[in-house]
């Protein structure tokens, strides 16, 4: 075996629901491992999953994990803390990624949540043409195809819709989660991992990768919350690819079950079948990337 070939993969679905049953219920890991069979699990909550995952990392260091929360936030944003780059805003987000996620918060930047301050409308500031400076560039490449910067025109591909960090309520909104993982970041780079694009992968040197990842990329077009549309993507996978032909009954209910499996599910099995990719990733070169990160298999 290289030195540099991966030999586990972990997809994870975050949730950051504040409550330990809703995490245990919502947060979903897909594992494939060299020479054993696929298992898709729940039952832990953020702070279990990330030692669960530090505790595999030493068994297995040539692992990739990707997890779908934002790993920074737009360029201005963070630089407006003092941040040069991302891991240093990650100690900013640790002290008050709590506050931005409060009723009582004053910045009227972080929306959608009823009730608060802000009572789940956008802010002025992010209206008309000022729509963009919500996202990253990463977030705008997930979505969009080559040259458009219309968030209006970027929902009709494929009928997704760019969603900001700075969501923290209402349907899609990936806030949340993203002010209640980036805490962690830390704690895993303090463990050995790589955390891309910020840091060079070092797989060889037996550093676990951790990416970002955002499933709906890797899905493609799926109504995921809709129980018999999962049911017909995953029969569907099943009659022309192997990967998951050779999946047992059990994973395959589960994620017909649960959109936060099926979401794990389909995400393993696609970084596991570009796994080769990994050990290239380049680290960020430009300023806006050192500052907001990237996706893993988005472009630009």
């Amino acid at each position: 075996m290289s030195p540099t070939e991966v030999e586990r993969v972990v997809a994870v679905d975050w949730s950051g629901d504040q409550s330990v049953a809703g995490q245990r219920r919502k947060i979903w890991a897909g594992v494939w491992t060299a020479g054993a069979p696929l298992r898709l699990e729940s039952q832990r909550t953020r702070a279990e999953l990330i030692e669960w995952l530090i505790a595999l990392s030493r068994e297995t260091p040539r692992m990739v994990v990707g997890v779908d929360f934002c790993f920074s936030y737009p360029a201005w944003f963070v630089a407006e803390h003092g941040a040069r780059t991302g891991p240093e805003f990650w100690k900013i987000v640790v002290a008050r990624g709590e506050n931005w996620l409060s009723r009582e918060c004053a910045d009227a930047r972080f929306w959608g949540r009823k009730g608060s301050l802000r009572d789940g409308k956008v802010p002025t500031e992010f209206g008309g043409t000022g729509r963009l400076r919500m996202f990253r560039l990463a977030d705008l490449a997930c979505k969009m195809k080559g040259k458009i910067l219309d968030p209006d025109e970027a929902a009709k591909v494929k009928g997704i819709a760019p969603k900001s960090p700075f969501q923290i309520g209402g349907a899609g909104a990936v806030g949340t989660g993203t002010l209640r993982g980036i805490p962690w970041l830390p704690r895993l780079q303090q463990a050995g991992f790589r955390v891309w694009p910020f840091h060079r992968p070092a797989l060889a040197q037996g550093h676990p990768l951790l990416v970002e990842i955002y499933p709906r990329l890797l899905t493609g077009v799926v109504k995921k919350g809709n129980a018999q549309a999962r049911k017909l993507y995953l029969a569907h996978k099943r009659t022309h690819d192997p990967a998951y032909a050779a999946l047992p009954h059990n994973i395959i209910e589960k994620a017909r079950r649960s959109e936060d499996a099926f979401d794990a599910l389909i995400s393993v099995i696609e970084m596991t079948a570009r796994r080769a990719d990994f050990p290239r990733l380049q680290p960020a070169t430009s300023t806006v990337r050192r500052l907001e990160g990237a996706v893993w298999g988005a472009k630009g």
